[in-house]
């Protein structure tokens, strides 16, 4: 008979052994790279993000309904894949027809002016965003004459709840902890509407609580020059980090019984998003990212959008960038 040191040892290795095997790892045919962040989508809707090596976890006991995994990642061809032959390695093939698109210009010994346009912030709970996985945030910027610039910084602001909810307007009062990974692109502009990506790098980043009323990013390595009719930055949330920054594979929305089936309703993050009424124009739009082929909507009234943020003329939210004005040779 197992004494009960042996039986937790055991249950440990056999709890190991169950997570070894059901997860799967997203790599590049040509290198054998992990393909970082990759988007696997489940074609109802919903889906979930491969973490920094390319891993995923995915069971039939997780996801008993899902039979099929639609796999994308910038710069790749999208995969469709059986959930009922699966593979432990996934390889993703180039796409390099749209790689040479990326047109990358180089700045060195330049004297430049150093701009910068400013986050709308705010820590009011009703004028927040609530983030899911499944939907990705980008804001436009007009560009307002033909000097050369170059971004390099962004400014996401984030709203800090408080613990205590009748000490929320206190400066000093104890926040809520979280650690969330988001995911950062740049698009062009095609007609009022975000197109191709500005560059194919992944770029993510982690917000805690400690980071205060924004998050700055530093993009300055990725030579974003800004084009001539503006372009997009977007946001979007990939989970829950553990306190190394590693995505945690948890699953991200809910289940609920209801007379109809079973309603599928996403996992909302921390931390909120603040949305403002102080841009007079439209500059936000949001897209479902877990549906194949699904179209840019500007966050706006009468586009089918059912929100409150818009019902209060909340249409906006208020994203700084700091940028370089490069001075003629």
């Amino acid at each position: 008979m197992l004494n009960r040191t042996t039986a937790l040892i055991l249950v440990f290795v056999l709890n190991c052994g169950f997570l070894s095997h059901s997860q799967n790892k997203i790599i590049d045919h040509e290198t054998q790279y992990p393909v970082s962040y990759a988007t696997i989508s489940f074609g109802d809707g919903q889906g979930l993000f491969a973490d920094d090596e390319g891993r995923f976890t995915f069971t039939k006991k997780l996801y008993p309904d899902v039979d099929s995994l639609y796999i994308s990642a910038l710069g790749y061809k999208e995969l469709a894949l059986a959930t009922s032959d699966l593979p432990n390695t996934i390889e993703m093939y180039v796409e390099a027809d749209k790689l040479d698109e990326v047109v990358i210009t180089v700045i060195r010994n330049r004297k430049f002016k150093k701009e910068t346009i400013k986050p709308y912030l705010d820590d009011d709970y009703y004028k927040c965003w609530l983030p899911t996985i499944e939907s990705e945030i980008a804001v436009f910027f007009p560009n307002e004459d033909d000097k050369l610039k170059k971004i390099t910084t962004v400014l996401f602001p984030i709203s800090l709840e408080s613990r205590d909810w009748k000490k929320r307007k206190r400066a000093n009062a104890d926040k809520r902890k979280f650690s969330t990974l988001f995911k950062v692109k740049f698009y062009s502009n095609d007609n009022g509407y975000p197109s191709k990506p500005l560059t194919y790098a992944n770029i993510v980043f982690r917000a805690t609580e400690k980071d205060g009323d924004a998050f700055e990013l530093d993009v300055s390595a990725y030579d974003l020059m800004i084009p001539e009719n503006g372009f997009f930055v977007s946001l979007q949330v990939l989970g829950y980090t553990d306190q190394n920054g590693k995505l945690l594979p948890n699953k991200k929305y809910k289940e609920i019984k209801t007379k109809n089936g079973i309603v599928k309703i996403p996992t909302n993050f921390r931390p909120l998003l603040p949305f403002t009424d102080e841009i007079p124009s439209h500059n936000t739009f949001i897209k479902r990212i877990f549906i194949n082929g699904n179209n840019w909507v500007q966050f706006k009234k009468g586009n089918g959008i059912e929100s409150g943020l818009l019902r209060n003329n909340l249409n906006n939210y208020g994203i700084g960038i700091g940028f370089n004005v490069y001075k003629d040779e």
